[in-house]
Parts: structure tokens; sequence; C-alpha cells
């Protein structure tokens, strides 16, 4: 089965192969013929068959046909030229093959017989190829055919129609699928046929399958794919991708720099001319000078020309132009706006309206506006382009003015902040320059060699003021220890009209040690008192005096006066130690320094010396230099563990000295620390005041006990109280007496603390009345005495503690708990008994 399209037959077929016969004749050899069933009517340019040439000679070069009413093609297709009719069941033309260059000529037989169909059996079996597949020429359409239609595209036949009536169909798109019945075959025929006009940017391809069965429906064979391409029409203008592009672009842009790309879009097939574009620039508004191209083939805009200006064109309108077909002139067109704007750069530099100005102000004024400056910028204005910068360049040596710029009107303001004295200068002239907050363009730097320039001359109006006091500190000098008395020279302040100081009266307005007073007229202070340097804290030895210039009208000024108090050599050194530990034979010595609040011309280096010491000090104790402020006291191997006593002298380098006596306790120790509790411990062995004070205390103690006993043997012959009464007077209480570090007994007695250790002794007695008689209990432990005393008064006994602080002792601490419960129970009971008898 095969499927055949329409094709031109050659002219002058008959003379060619007369020539031919007459050249070949002679070698001609025949092949093997070929037999092709066709029906008795077969119309122009219908395909017939297929011969094999390349099987008969592969070298041909020459087809020819011997029939006029047939050609053969060079793929050996075999067509008619004209309409046939078969009147006789067969007919038979000659092919002739002919290769010119090696002169052979072949010829093959073609025979044309009538096909007899035979009707299909049911039970018979059409044979079908399985090698070769039944396939079509590929065939396409027209994109919007004009027609006429139906529109006949090709002829699909099958090899079974040879021996079988064959009938066609075909399914799809455009036939069963959207868009239905664009197609249709007819069913004896084979001819394949388009309704209406298809458009190729909506279906590309039709793929069609075409079935051939015989009358019973029985496949004759394969289903056959039937591809129908729509060959495309350049029916599509190209489209911008954009109705209106905007582009910015800086003025002094250089050269070829791009502006922006356009691009368009074709719906034609692509890779064809229908879609090949090319743009252009249609329109430029305004029209000259023409400033811009684009590139034929990307669609980039670029500058051509070196007269973009904002400040003269700030915007352009490009009118774009697309065209396809490669820009042909019967290429279909499209169109698109472009806005182009300008965006400033500082290529304009700021330039002052006047080349001088004048400007005038009063003498003492300051933060005052004496002058507006304004300039002239053509960039864009509020753009850092257009702001200016203005710069002081000569005048304000002194920090007297300050110029500043005017957010709004981009005017210099020019403002005094430093007051300006008449009679030193009543004239200022300053030069003003002025740039921009962005820096230039590049072709303007190099255009501008100096920024614009111009001249503020500012006169200074004469004012009638007070007194000046310049300069505001000043300085004088005195010696410490000076005699009251003593005059210095003072502050002094003028009157800046008269350079005088004629008719000016001063006071001191801050003195902090009330050193000095000052004399009202002529500004000169003396001493009050003696002035002592080490006496009070300054800094760097400056004594500030704050004084107050008053002018005849009134007017004042303040000015300081720093007196410089020099040293005097009125301090000797002192040594920092008091009490030293060495532990033996741990450490061999002892370092000492010693201080000097004098200045250091009158301190350092110290010397120090063993003074007016016994042979036994000198023996074993020994001196020597450590640095500039201390000394190393060391003692000999034989020296015994025991407190002493060493005097020192300490001189400095003027020979000032004094001398100390430092306690020494050379100890058998390895940390001093242990010798300081050692040192504690050893304190509560009683001296003989000791024991004469405990003699004391218990001797009032006891006329206090009897005093007691008589009272109360007196009250109880003259009135006896109820049971309920005492019992109401007894309050049993197990709250402990409160503790406290340091107390004091009701006799008087307190603790005593020795060498810098604390330790102290109280005595404790309780008394009691059992039967008219006394008891007394004393206690005494360790380092720590108690003294507490039970004073009767009537029937109400009370027990009151003092307590001192602690000492501790291995093995022999009794707390005050310990000792109130040994004594609360007896002192409570005999209470009670004294009641009830």
């Amino acid at each position: 089965m095969a499927a055949a399209g329409r094709l031109s037959s050659p002219r002058g077929a008959p003379c060619r192969l007369l020539l031919t016969l007459m050249v070949f004749s002679f070698a001609c050899e025949g092949c093997k013929n070929v037999v092709f069933n066709t029906p008795s009517k077969l119309e122009a340019d219908k395909m017939v068959g297929r011969v094999n040439l390349k099987e008969c000679l592969r070298s041909a070069n020459l087809i020819q046909s011997s029939d006029p009413d047939f050609r053969v093609l060079d793929d050996g297709s075999v067509y008619t030229a004209s309409a046939i009719m078969l009147s006789d069941e067969k007919r038979s033309f000659t092919i002739w093959l002919s290769d010119m260059k090696e002169q052979i000529q072949k010829e093959i037989t073609v025979l044309l017989q009538k096909k007899v169909l035979n009707k299909r059996h049911t039970k018979e079996t059409v044979l079908r190829r399985a090698k070769r597949r039944w396939a079509p020429i590929p065939c396409s359409m027209q994109e919007n055919s004009l027609g006429p239609f139906p529109l006949f595209l090709q002829q699909v036949q099958s090899d079974a129609a040879q021996n079988y009536t064959v009938f066609y169909s075909i399914s799809g798109r455009g036939v069963d699928q959207e868009p239905l019945n664009l197609f249709y075959i007819e069913k004896d025929t084979g001819n394949l046929y388009c309704t209406q006009p298809v458009d190729r940017e909506e279906y590309d391809v039709f793929d069609l399958i075409a079935y051939a069965s015989t009358a019973d429906g029985y496949s004759a064979d394969l289903p056959l794919p039937l591809p129908i391409r729509v060959e495309d029409e350049n029916d599509n203008h190209p489209v911008f991708t954009e109705q209106v592009y905007n582009f910015e672009i800086l003025e002094s842009s250089r050269l070829g720099t791009t502006v922006g790309v356009v691009c368009a879009t074709d719906r034609d097939e692509p890779d064809t001319m229908h879609t090949r574009l090319r743009y252009s620039v249609l329109e430029q508004t305004p029209r000259s000078p023409g400033l811009f191209s684009v590139h034929p083939s990307t669609g980039a805009i670029t500058i051509v020309s070196h007269y973009l200006d904002r400040e003269v064109v700030d915007k352009y309108k490009l009118i774009m132009k697309v065209q396809d077909m490669d820009g042909q002139f019967f290429g279909l067109v499209g169109t698109s706006t472009c806005l182009i704007t300008v965006k400033d750069s500082n290529d304009n530099a700021p330039s002052f309206r006047q080349n001088a100005y004048e400007a005038s102000v009063d003498e003492n004024a300051f933060n005052v506006e004496i002058l507006r400056i304004p300039i002239e910028d053509k960039d864009l204005i509020n753009s850092a382009n257009w702001r200016a910068n203005f710069t002081i360049l000569k005048g304000n040596e002194n920090g007297h003015f300050k110029i500043s710029t005017d957010k709004d009107t981009n005017e210099g303001i020019l403002c005094v902040v430093k007051p300006l004295n008449y009679e030193e200068n009543n004239q200022v002239v300053l030069e003003i320059g002025v740039s921009n907050e962005a820096p230039f363009a590049k072709e303007v730097a190099f255009r501008m060699t100096t920024m614009n320039r111009a001249l503020v001359t500012v006169h200074v109006r004469d004012q009638d003021e007070g007194p000046e006091c310049n300069p505001a500190a000043q300085y004088a000098r005195v010696k410490e220890n000076a005699a009251v008395g003593s005059k210095i020279s003072g502050y002094k302040a003028y009157d800046p009209e008269t350079k005088s100081s004629n008719g000016l009266r001063y006071k001191k307005l801050r003195d902090p040690e009330g050193w000095f007073t000052i004399d009202e007229n002529s500004g000169s202070i003396q001493t009050s008192k003696v002035l002592d340097r080490e006496a009070t804290t300054h800094r760097n030895d400056l004594y500030n005096i704050t004084v107050l210039a008053i002018g005849q009208d009134g007017r004042s000024c303040t000015g300081t006066l720093v007196v410089s108090i020099e040293d005097v050599n009125d301090n000797a050194p002192a040594i920092l130690q008091n009490y030293l530990v060495i532990c033996k034979p741990k450490m061999e010595y002892m370092d000492i320094s010693a201080v000097d609040p004098d200045d250091p011309i009158h301190g350092a280096p110290f010397y120090f010396t063993l003074s007016n010491t016994s042979r036994e000090i000198n023996r074993i104790w020994t001196l020597t230099k450590v640095n500039d402020t201390a000394a190393r006291l060391s003692y000999q191997k034989n020296a015994e563990f025991q407190e002493y006593s060493i005097p020192i002298t300490v001189k400095d380098r003027a020979g000032q000295s004094a001398t100390k006596t430092l306690r020494v306790n050379l100890c058998d120790c390895t940390h001093p620390s242990q010798c300081m509790a050692t040192s504690r411990s050893a304190g509560v062995s009683l001296g003989k005041w000791a024991i004469l004070a405990i003699l004391l205390g218990v001797a009032l103690l006891s006329s206090i006990l009897l005093t007691l006993v008589c009272g109360v043997v007196g009250a109880r012959k003259k009135k006896g109280f109820p049971e309920d009464l005492a019992q109401q007077n007894l309050i049993i209480s197990n709250t402990e007496a409160p503790g406290d570090d340091r107390v004091c007994s009701a006799n008087g007695f307190m603790t005593q603390t020795m060498n810098n250790s604390g330790q102290g002794f109280c005595g404790t007695m309780g008394s009691g009345i059992k039967n008219g008689g006394q008891e007394t209990i004393e206690m005494m432990k360790g380092g720590h005495q108690t003294l507490e005393s039970c004073r009767g008064h009537h029937h109400a006994h009370t027990l009151d503690s003092c307590r001192g602080g602690h000492s501790e002792m291995d093995n022999s601490r009794y707390t005050y708990s310990e000792w109130h419960n040994f004594t609360q129970p007896r002192l409570c009971e005999d209470s009670i008994r004294g009641h009830t008898d």
C-alpha cells in the first residue's frame, strides 16, 4: 500500500527516447519484468507503482519511458502523465535506464493488467506483510489555504487492495477529536481531504491514523500513522514584549553605553524567515540630534552622540520598529514606544552671583547671622549635585566665623560664633569657596582646577564694653610656710578702650582654704594664714583663686589667679610600720619602708640608722639599704626569742630626720599569724594590777551580799507576803541571757586589750539565800572570765550577766549556757525556799 501526491511530468520525452535508442541500440540489455495490477481507469498524475531501478542499473543517470502516457521518477515511482482507460486487460511499456558515461543501457518491461477484485471468504486469511508496513509519502498542507475546499491532500493505498475490496478510514485529532471533521477520507479510493483552512499557530501537526479493512470488517493491514504537517505562512506580526519601555541614562555616559534592551516575539514557526526579526529606530522625539541607535539583532539601545545633556533635554521618546523576514520590505512590522529619562550628573559647578560681598557685626556679638550668599547651579534641584557646600578658605584662622547651607534655598549662611574685638581688628576679609555634596563628573573635574570663590569683607562695629579679663588665667608663686601678710602679685584686668587697669575694683569670689586676701584697688593678694602645701591636696601644687574685676559702670569680668605653692622641706620622713613579727629561723630579715609628704626634691633617698641603742640591740640587729625608701632589718643567729624595742632614725636627702621605736617580736614560728595567736593566749596571765582589781571586786561583792542578807531578814520580821504574791514575782524563763562581744558588769569592770590582741577577764559571782545564809558560787575558766551578780531587793531576786570577748584555750572553755544551767536551778530553789520559810 502506498500514498501518492501530485507531481509534474517532463516534456519532450519522445525526442529524447529516439536519440537514446539511436545511441544505445547496440548495447541494450533486458532486466526483470514488472507487473502492476491497476484499475481500468487511471487518473492523471496517479501513481501506478514503484520499480526497483537500482537492482537493474545502479549507475543509471538517464531514465526514460517508451510510453508518453507514463513517466518514471528517479526513485522508480511510475505515474500517469494523463488520464488513461485500459481497453484491454493488459498494457505494457518499457523503461530505459542509461549510463551516459559508461555508455550502458538496460530496459525494464512494465506490464499493466486490470485488477480483478475478489471477495474474501470468511475462512480465507489475508496475508499481511511483516517486514514492510504500508507507509505514505510525508504530507503537508499550507496554513490558511484558500482552497478550494474540500482540499485534496493525498491518496492512501493498501497492498491488500490488489486482491480484495478494501475500505479506508481515519481517526485522530481533526477527525474524531477537536477540531472535529477537519479531515475525511474517501472510503473506496483512500483520497484524503481537508474541509477548511488551518491556523498553524493553533495546530502545527495532525497525527492521523489510517485503517484498511475488508467489507466484513477484517483489518487488511496494520494501522498506518499519517502525520499531516501544517506549513507555516507569515501571518503573524512580531510583537514587542512591552508596549512602553522606560529607561534611564546618566547624562555624562560615554559613547556606546547601553541604555536598555527591547525584545519582540513572533508566533510564526521558529527558526524560519518568518521569525527572523530586525530592530530599528523609527522615530526620535525631539528629532535632532540623533542620540540613540539600536542593534538590529539584539535590540540593545546605545548612545551614539556626545550631545546628551539633561539641562537641555531631560526626556526622549523613541518609536521602535521590529520587522520579520530579516527586515525585508515585505516583512510584517511591529512597533513600540521607548521613553528615555536623562538622569542628572554633576556636570555643572556651582557659582557665586557676585565676586565680593560686605557685612557688618557688633564687637562681642556671637551666634548671630551676618550674611546670606546665593549661588547658581544648573543641576537637578534638591539633589546632591545641586546642594552646595561652603568653605571658609582664608581669614578664619581664629575661628570667629562659621558658614552653613540653607537646605531650602541653597544659600550660604555666614555666622559669627566667637566674639570679635574692635580694638584688635575692626575689619576681617574672608575668602569663601563653594562645591557640591556630590563629586564632579570627570569631564568637569578636568575642566575645573579650583572651586568657585568669593570675597566677604566683615566690618566690626565698636561697642562700649566693660573690663576684660585677659588672659583668663594668670599665675603667681609663693612658698609654703610664708609669713602671714606676705604679698604676692595678684590678678590684673584692663579696660579694652583705654588699655589700662585704672579705676577697676577687685573682689575675691572663691578661695577654697581662705589663705589669701585681695586688695580691692590693685588686685594684689597677701597671705592671711600660714600655707601648708601638705595640708590639702591640689592638682600639680596649684591653688586657684577666682577674682571678679568691676569697672566704673558696673560691668565686670571674671578671671582665675593660679597660685603655685612651692614646697619647703618641713616634713621628716616617717616609718610606716609599728609592730613586726619575725619567725625565726624561717625569716632572716624584715623590710621596713618610709614616706615623706614633701616634694620629691626634699624626699628620697632615705637613710636608715639604729639610734641611741643599747649594746645588745646593736649586737643583735643590723640595718642595710634595700632601695631609696626601704631598709632591711636583720638579726644575728644567736638572738633570743622575745619582743625587742628598736629605735630607728630615718633622714631625707636634705637632712630632715625623725626617730621611731619599732616593736619587733622575734618568735619561734613558721608564720607570723602563729605568733599573734600565742601572744593573745599568753596575755591571759594576770599582772599585779589585774589581781588588785579582782580583790577589790570581791570585796565590793561581799559588801553587796551582806547588805542583801540583812535586808531580807528585816523584811521577814516586818511583813510576810502571801504565797500567790511571791509566785507572781517569780517567773520561770528558759531564755538564755543575750550574748555580746564586749560587756560591762554592774561593778564597772571591762575587758582589756593587751598587745593589740583582744584579751580580757571577767569575774562571775552568784548569790542566793537559803535558811538565812548565803552561798557564793564563783567560776573562772581559761582566758574568759565573766562577772555576774545577783542582788536581792525585798523578795525579788535578779540574775544579771556580763560577758566578755571569746578567747580560745584547749580543753578549758565553758559557755554561758553551761554556767546558767548550773546556777539557775539552785538560785531559783533557794529563792523559793526563802519565801516559803
